[in-house]
């Protein structure tokens, strides 16, 4: 369905407004993230484990599912997230990243992040705890290649 434009303007005026956020709140969020990308592209496991909640759950819908599974999810733990990065499964040389973070939203200790490099794109829930921020979900989609 397809709204009229003052529709949408009221829609609009109906919401409350977002805060600016703090840029240095911004900045410890994208610092996490990259710790996330770019320890996994240097194969660098505990800058990956520093950016993870240790009840990581990192997701990705199946393709095709298990026979099992109606609605298919590949699911991944913090230690196998971890240990695919000391195995080095996305190590690449520094001179081929393309890589970038984008902060799309913050409320108070939470906040939801989209990270893209060559290989997949990331959407991450993160929490603030005192003054850290960690990656608490993930849900990823992997890129075509060739």
């Amino acid at each position: 369905m397809r709204l009229p434009a003052t529709a949408l303007l009221l829609l609009a005026l109906a919401l409350p407004a977002q805060a600016e956020t703090d840029p240095a709140t911004i900045k410890a969020i994208e610092a996490t993230a990259y710790d996330y990308v770019d320890g996994q592209l240097e194969g660098d496991a505990a800058r990956v484990a520093r950016a993870l909640h240790p009840d990581l759950a990192k997701r990705a819908v199946r393709a095709t599912p298990d026979k099992d599974e109606v609605l298919g999810l590949r699911r991944m733990s913090k230690d196998e997230l971890v240990e695919l990065t000391r195995q080095g499964v996305l190590k690449t040389p520094k001179e081929k990243w393309d890589r970038s973070v984008r902060v799309l939203d913050v409320t108070g200790n939470v906040a939801v992040a989209r990270v893209e490099t060559p290989w997949f794109v990331d959407y991450f829930h993160m929490g603030r705890f005192g003054d850290r921020w960690v990656i608490v979900n993930a849900m990823w989609q992997p890129k075509k290649q060739g």
